[in-house]
């Protein structure tokens, strides 16, 4: 797994990074305080933070109230030297809650954990895994100041998610639907790829990939000028699938 450290003390994340390193795990980021942790978070599309709680700048659990609105959440352990805020940090769903010094067994089996799904998340997939497919649309419904528009779903170049809306690109415009990427995601697997955790664009108008920077890139897309960011994460998926066009 991905593994974002935050913590304000050097030794300890020195000390989380070789534990994590040791379990088989990548480091993908580290962060001193919380107020680093969100951009880091988007950037990067770590599975799991490890967290402490005391730190300037901003705290570890406002952080992870600020994670909370995230889509698409990271799982979050708290690693901290003081017991007294374990029920705050369980309220703002965290996963785990580790004492410091940290040991690696411990570490390894919240991290294993965090690893399998449990059966009621496994039945949930299943059953809307199942609905979706059945239920597949061939259009979208959006409302625009022109109306009711019915979006083919064949026309669409990419969803792009903002706060609360996602932004629909397709031949003939964009509007705003109130959907969620990680619906549009399931329902429409075998048409579109996620390529950020803001982004799904069509695998039939994927026309190549670019680079912006060093270890950047953007993805090319058919019949339009705009250029996605893709993140790291999702890099050797996307290549792997123009590979297959």
């Amino acid at each position: 797994m991905d593994i974002l450290i935050c913590d304000d003390e050097p030794l300890a994340v020195e000390r989380l990074v070789r534990l994590v390193s040791d379990l088989g795990h990548q480091v993908v980021a580290t962060a001193e305080h919380g107020g680093q942790v969100y951009d880091l978070v988007l950037e990067y599309e770590p599975d799991v933070v490890l967290l402490d709680i005391q730190m300037p700048e901003m705290d570890g659990l406002s952080c992870a109230r600020q994670l909370a609105h995230l889509e698409i959440k990271p799982a979050i352990i708290f690693c901290t030297a003081y017991d007294q805020h374990a029920l705050q940090a369980f309220q703002s769903q965290a996963q785990a809650y580790l004492l410091k010094p940290i040991a690696k067994n411990e570490l390894r089996e919240v991290l294993d954990q965090v690893c399998k799904p449990n059966q009621a998340q496994v039945s949930q997939f299943q059953q809307s895994s199942s609905q979706m497919s059945q239920k597949q649309r061939q259009h979208i419904t959006a409302k625009s100041h022109r109306g009711v528009e019915l979006i083919p779903i064949e026309q669409v170049y990419y969803f792009l998610a903002d706060q609360k809306y996602v932004t629909i690109r397709h031949q003939k415009g964009s509007v705003l639907i109130d959907e969620t990427l990680k619906d549009l995601e399931l329902e429409f697997a075998d048409q579109f790829i996620r390529i950020h955790r803001n982004a799904l664009v069509s695998i039939k108008f994927l026309d190549g990939i670019e680079s912006i920077c060093s270890g950047q890139y953007q993805v090319r897309l058919r019949d339009i000028a705009e250029r996605l960011v893709i993140s790291r994460r999702h890099l050797p998926q996307l290549r792997e699938s123009i590979q297959q066009l």
